[in-house]
């Protein structure tokens, strides 16, 4: 569902790519030129350090990272949608 919005540079000309290997991880989504990484999660993430250490060296190497539940995306499409535009429409974080 999120990758059908996503996909074709729909959010205000972002190029996003899926399952993207990188720096030993697999990204879900990125937009190289926004530095923002989305994750989409199941319940196996909850309060999962390893998440935390990737998401920190992502941090540290300039990226913006978002996480999303699979439910909020089923349930809230739109709410999320509209979460990744204001991080791309925001060029500092």
């Amino acid at each position: 569902m999120l990758w059908q919005q996503l996909r074709n540079k729909q959010m205000e000309g972002a190029k996003f790519r899926r399952q993207v290997p990188l720096d030993g991880y697999i990204l879900n989504f990125v937009c190289m030129d926004a530095r923002l990484i989305i994750e989409v999660d199941g319940s196996q993430h909850a309060e999962n350090r390893r998440d935390q250490t990737r998401d920190a060296y992502f941090r540290s190497q300039g990226f913006r990272v978002m996480r999303f539940w699979n439910d909020r995306i089923e349930q809230g499409l739109d709410f999320v949608s509209r979460s990744i535009l204001a991080v791309l429409k925001d060029p500092g974080e």
